[in-house]
């Protein structure tokens, strides 16, 4: 009778384990990750380092107007708020860059950034708004182009 137990038992774990095993085969191996998110602070963060990353020893970030063809001197000012997330693989922040010099003289100047491992990395970088001046207004800041659906479009002929 303790034969006949042992080898029911025996039979009865032999199976559990081969369904075990067969069950554990259709289980993936690893689940896959879900993408990194990137936040507030991380858009500015990754804004802030590449902007650090061009300029000068003397804090000058040099960027070619697209329009004139002129090579533009500028400090940084300011992140706008809000920076925006566009879709999973597409940030954006807005910035304020002053000419050497002339403080009242601001350009708006725009970037877009996508994942590089843990971090943002920016890809494109463009002349959102340049200065111009006004009788009535002094210094303001004029728009080539606008967003629309988050794509840009051109304002004014080139």
């Amino acid at each position: 009778a303790v034969n006949a137990l042992t080898g029911r038992l025996l039979r009865r774990a032999v199976a559990g384990a081969a369904l075990l095993g067969a069950c554990a085969a259709t289980l993936p191996v690893a689940a896959e990750e879900a993408p990194r998110r990137f936040y507030v602070n991380d858009i500015k963060a990754a804004t802030t380092r590449y902007i650090e990353s061009r300029v000068d020893e003397d804090g000058i970030f040099r960027i070619e107007d697209e329009v004139t063809g002129e090579l533009l001197e500028l400090r940084f000012v300011t992140i706008h708020d809000p920076v925006r997330v566009i879709d999973e693989d597409t940030y954006f922040a807005c910035t304020d860059f002053h000419v050497v010099g002339e403080p009242d003289k601001l350009y708006d100047l725009d970037f877009w950034m996508d994942p590089d491992g843990e971090v943002l990395a920016v890809h494109t970088e463009r002349i959102h708004k340049e200065p111009r001046r006004s009788v009535l207004y002094g210094w303001y800041k004029y728009p080539p182009y606008t967003f629309v659906d988050d794509e840009v479009v051109w304002l004014y002929a080139n």
